[in-house]
């Protein structure tokens, strides 16, 4: 692909990704939306698999994908593209011997970004956390995803827009706003978007993710995943107020290292206690109120694990 930015080709049949009934509804969704021309925008708390579902949802489209990660320095240079550097030109013109003529050119390259990459060939764009970009470096997709039109600086040359590919298609993730870094996005960013909130996945789908990404029984990653929608429900009953709930992803990383060491979650083992309290953080998920947390997975463990 032209201009530094290659594509990556996403198989459609994914061996790693964990379908189950939930599942399937949110890939149907997405592929129904976006298959009608939408841009898809999935929002939810970390650990709910956003990236992985859009990932997902891009490899059914059976195009090759561009991925952006939001970032704060992010500019509209990082979209749209930018000049990188000059390339310099000499033409010795020596047709009479006597007389010599020099012709020396200095121009500016200019390479295309992954936004205008996406947009002239067709590709899917997944943006991947774009609220961590401030809203006015995602303007260029104002016009994209509305008019099918990508407006470019002068400095590209004699285009002053270019035509959107009519097989081009945009799947954004994002956190929720009130997480450390992210920026509100545009609203009329997200008018353009039809938005999927993801949550916490049910039992049976929390299980067989995290056997599949760790590797461990099914037997030992229900205790462990009970543990972890103990703790969940503890929160939602209000008995702790914070931001941050404990994820899928902390059932992930217990299942990974007890899978790596052999070990298997009993109640008197000690090891297994501390690796919960530390995957956990009770201070970082409950700040003032971590001795409930402490106190409370303790209790989860001798009911689950025992």
């Amino acid at each position: 692909m032209a201009d530094g930015v290659i594509p990556i080709e996403i198989a459609k049949d994914q061996p790693s990704f964990v379908k189950t009934k939930l599942v399937d509804n949110l890939v149907n969704r997405a592929l129904s939306y976006v298959g009608a021309g939408f841009p898809v925008h999935l929002i939810g708390p970390a650990g709910t698999g956003k990236t992985c579902l859009a990932l997902y949802v891009a490899g059914q489209l059976g195009r090759p994908v561009v991925i952006m990660h939001g970032d704060e320095e992010l500019g509209t240079g990082d979209l749209v593209g930018g000049q990188y550097g000059v390339r310099h030109r000499k033409v010795m013109d020596n047709f009479v011997q006597s007389v010599k003529k020099l012709d020396h050119r200095v121009e500016p390259i200019w390479v295309d970004n992954r936004l205008t990459v996406a947009c002239k060939y067709g590709l899917t764009l997944v943006y991947d956390e774009f609220t961590r970009s401030r809203a006015e470096a995602n303007n260029a997709l104002l016009s994209v995803l509305e008019e099918g039109v990508l407006d470019l600086p002068s400095g590209r040359g004699d285009e002053s827009f270019i035509r959107v590919h009519p097989d081009f298609r945009a799947i954004f993730t994002s956190n929720p706003t009130e997480y450390a870094g992210v920026h509100r996005p545009a609203d009329a960013l997200q008018d353009r978007m039809i938005t999927i909130k993801l949550d916490s996945y049910d039992r049976e789908t929390e299980i067989a993710i995290t056997v599949a990404k760790s590797g461990i029984d099914k037997k030992s990653a229900s205790r462990i995943v009970d543990i972890i929608r103990g703790l969940r429900d503890y929160y939602e009953d209000g008995k702790v107020v914070s931001e941050i709930f404990p994820t899928i992803r902390a059932s992930i990383m217990i299942a990974t290292v007890l899978k790596a060491y052999g070990t298997k979650p009993k109640l008197d083992e000690k090891d297994f206690v501390c690796l919960c309290h530390d995957v956990l953080d009770s201070s970082r998920l409950g700040g003032r109120s971590n001795h409930l947390i402490k106190t409370k997975v303790n209790d989860l463990i001798k009911q689950h694990a025992a």
